[in-house]
């Protein structure tokens, strides 16, 4: 008998190595986590492309995405800029910024038909690049390509405060008619929320930081709480895609809930049969 042979007839006399190599490939703990990814995926894929349950998928009003057009119709009138920017404390990758970004995307083809000014200061070099191609595009996508003036878009500081003392220099200067400050703030909210204020601009403000949410609730006309920032590109694009994402993510909500009530009620049935035995 060979070594090799040797080996696996000891292997099959003894199950507990069996067991062991199984959970070197299955780690049965992470089972929960694994059902939760296997019905978010199924759920994304249902409301992607179940074409019924696209078209019948409707967004609420959301009061300060209804007035942008408002906003920016202002700011025409008035014949002063509009003022964009995603805040000091996000990047590229966050999720925050992408919204912002395509936020930023309606509103720059609105300001190509309106003929508006449109003024977006960034801290990150990379947000002000990719911030430059998603106005470019909407201005071409609106019939307007030379109204797009590359300058407007610009880098100021990677400073926290510095980056919040040039934006506010821009308010102050320039007066902006409209301000949209939407993505990812910290320490910098609050001064630029009250700079606009007295600027006396129409501010629409929005972020997933709970600590700043309260400045700009007190100091902006309008505010997106939350998730309402992400929902914000569906709603503004009625884009089918965004929709269904949205979607998606009502019907995990709808689902965790449920798991969260049955595992209240089986905690609370236990001890009662545990009481009835005695």
């Amino acid at each position: 008998m060979t070594a090799d042979q040797s080996k696996i007839l000891s292997v099959l006399d003894n199950p507990a190595l069996i067991t062991i190599a199984v959970n070197d490939w299955f780690d049965l703990a992470q089972l929960p986590t694994f059902l939760a990814a296997v019905i978010a995926i199924l759920t994304v894929l249902y409301t992607t492309f179940h074409r019924k349950g696209r078209e019948s998928f409707k967004i609420r009003e959301i009061a300060g995405l209804k007035a942008v057009e408002e906003a920016i119709g202002r700011a025409t009138e008035m014949a002063r800029p509009i003022l964009f920017t995603p805040g000091w404390g996000g990047d590229i990758q966050r999720p925050t910024t992408i919204a912002a970004l395509n936020i930023l995307s309606s509103v720059a083809e609105k300001t190509a038909e309106y003929n508006s000014q449109l003024l977006f200061p960034t801290h990150d070099p990379v947000i002000m690049s990719v911030a430059q191609e998603v106005i470019a595009e909407s201005y071409n996508r609106a019939g307007y390509p030379e109204r797009f003036n590359i300058d407007d878009t610009t880098y100021v500081s990677p400073s926290q405060f510095g980056y919040a003392a040039a934006v506010e220099g821009m308010i102050t200067r320039l007066k902006p008619a409209s301000i949209f400050l939407l993505g990812t703030f910290e320490a910098e909210s609050l001064i630029l929320a009250e700079t606009g204020n007295i600027a006396g601009s129409i501010q629409i403000a929005g972020t997933d930081s709970t600590i700043q949410l309260a400045f700009f609730i007190v100091a902006c006309d309008y505010t997106l709480i939350g998730e309402e920032l992400f929902a914000a590109s569906g709603y503004l694009s009625k884009d089918k895609s965004i929709m269904a994402s949205i979607r998606a993510q009502d019907i995990m909500k709808v689902i965790i809930a449920a798991v969260i009530v049955l595992a209240i009620i089986s905690a609370f049935v236990a001890p009662l049969s545990d009481w009835w035995k005695f």
